[in-house]
């Protein structure tokens, strides 16, 4: 993939939202398993909160107009070898994910979509 082309990008919804998550919850960092359902969402938690070791890769540290720290973006390695060859964007859709992460209460959940790149 081109140094250019980010890996991680988020839609300006998923940028409002992550400015609202972090006033409420300080320090924020997503991490996408490779599990089935939810678990093949990105969650979003305060930063640290999510123990990432050898089997994650850090795919990015987002700039986020309004938040002062980088947002890191985790994945792990097994799903991280079936997406390397994309583009990631995080948006937001109405509903509620199951799960831990942050945006649960507020009626919406975060949602991966994949545009493939050459390279």
């Amino acid at each position: 993939m081109d140094e250019e082309t980010p890996r991680v990008e988020l839609t300006p919804q998923a940028a409002d939202l992550v400015r609202r998550l972090h006033a409420e919850h300080g320090p924020l960092m997503f991490h996408q398993s490779g599990g089935c359902c939810d678990g093949s969402a990105p969650m979003c938690y305060p930063d640290g909160e999510f123990r990432t070791g050898g089997s994650d890769v850090l795919l990015a540290e987002l700039t986020v107009d309004g938040v002062a720290e980088p947002v890191t973006f985790w994945m792990s390695r097994s799903q991280y070898e079936a997406w390397s060859h994309t583009r990631l964007i995080v948006d937001v859709v109405p509903g509620r994910g199951s799960g831990f992460s942050l945006e649960a209460p507020e009626g919406v959940r975060f949602l991966t979509r994949s545009r493939v790149v050459d390279g």
